[in-house]
C-alpha cells in the first residue's frame, strides 16, 4: 500500500488520501489542485514540454508534470500551448507549476501516512 498510494496520489490529486480513507483531506486536495490548474489554464498559462534546454524550462516541466493526469490531459488536448505576452499569462504559468508542486507534496504526505510515520 505504501507504494501504490503515492502513485495514485500523483496521478489523481488527492487520490492517495482517498485510498487511505482520509476523505476530507483528499477532496480538499483534489479541489485545490484542480482549481489551481484550471485557473492557470484560464489565465492562458503555458504548459512546459519535456526538453533538455534551459534549466528554468526543465524546472517548469517538473512542476507541471507534478499535476499527474491533469498534465497529460492538457498535453493531449493541446491546452496551454499559447505564447501569450501579458502579465496574466505569466501568473497562469505560475499557477500551473504550483498546482503540480502541491500535488507532489500531497503524494508524499499520503506516502508518510501509509507508512505510519504520520497519524
Amino acid at each position: 500500500m505504501a507504494v501504490v498510494v503515492p502513485i495514485v496520489g500523483w496521478l489523481i490529486p488527492g487520490g492517495g488520501h482517498i485510498l487511505l480513507k482520509r476523505y476530507v483531506r483528499g477532496i480538499l486536495l483534489l479541489v485545490s489542485v484542480v482549481a489551481m490548474f484550471l485557473i492557470g489554464l484560464g489565465m492562458q498559462g503555458r504548459i512546459y514540454k519535456p526538453n533538455g534546454g534551459d534549466i528554468l524550462d526543465v524546472l517548469g516541466f517538473v512542476g507541471d508534470v507534478g499535476s499527474g493526469a491533469l498534465y497529460f490531459l492538457a498535453r493531449i488536448m493541446d491546452w496551454g500551448n499559447v505564447m501569450a505576452a501579458n502579465a496574466a499569462a505569466d501568473y497562469g504559468k505560475t499557477f500551473l507549476i504550483v498546482a503540480g508542486l502541491l500535488n507532489f507534496i500531497a503524494a508524499a504526505d499520503a506516502h508518510h501516512i501509509a507508512l505510519g510515520k504520520k497519524p
